[in-house]
């Protein structure tokens, strides 16, 4: 019996990739992909709520490269929900979700993110299955989608930052 795979073709991530968050102008943030999470989660500092318009909004520090704090800022979101969430040592903890726009090689996807404490953390971001949908992940492989030249530039950036320059 031949096997065929009829679905569109999904475009395969490695085990990590570089993503980026454009509403708030983030060219390029490393990403674990864990199909063991279900929700995503963004490193954010600070998280505090307040209502504009009557609305519940979440204000936090973005901080998208490690060891690097000036290309932090603050940004805003609505906050969808607020929900427990289990961490990886077995800790529970309530998070606020916001939906966020993530540019995975030249698609955007809307997912939802919790927001969490990742300084501790190897990766600013973690995509989990939600986000993961439209796509195949091969756990052998990693940055299968390089960078763009955006990302490059950024990185770039990023690298004359952290040497003082």
């Amino acid at each position: 019996m031949k096997w065929s795979y009829n679905k569109k073709m999904k475009l395969t991530l490695g085990w990590r990739e570089w993503v980026g968050l454009p509403q708030w102008g983030i060219p390029a943030i490393k990403a674990k992909i864990d199909t063991g999470a279900r929700t995503s989660s963004l490193h954010a500092l600070d998280a505090e709520p307040y209502l504009l318009k009557g609305q519940p909004y979440v204000r936090f520090l973005l901080m998208p490269v490690q060891r690097s704090l000036a290309l932090g800022h603050e940004v805003s979101a609505p906050i969808v929900d607020r929900r427990r969430v289990k961490s990886s040592n077995g800790e529970s903890l309530e998070r606020f979700v916001i939906q966020v726009d993530l540019k995975i090689a030249d698609q955007i996807h809307s997912t939802e993110v919790t927001l969490a404490n990742r300084r501790d953390m190897k990766f600013r971001m973690l995509l989990g299955r939600k986000a993961l949908q439209a796509f195949l992940v091969d756990p052998a492989e990693s940055y299968l989608l390089g960078r763009s030249l955006e990302q490059r530039d950024f990185l770039k950036q990023v690298r004359l930052e952290l040497l003082g320059k």
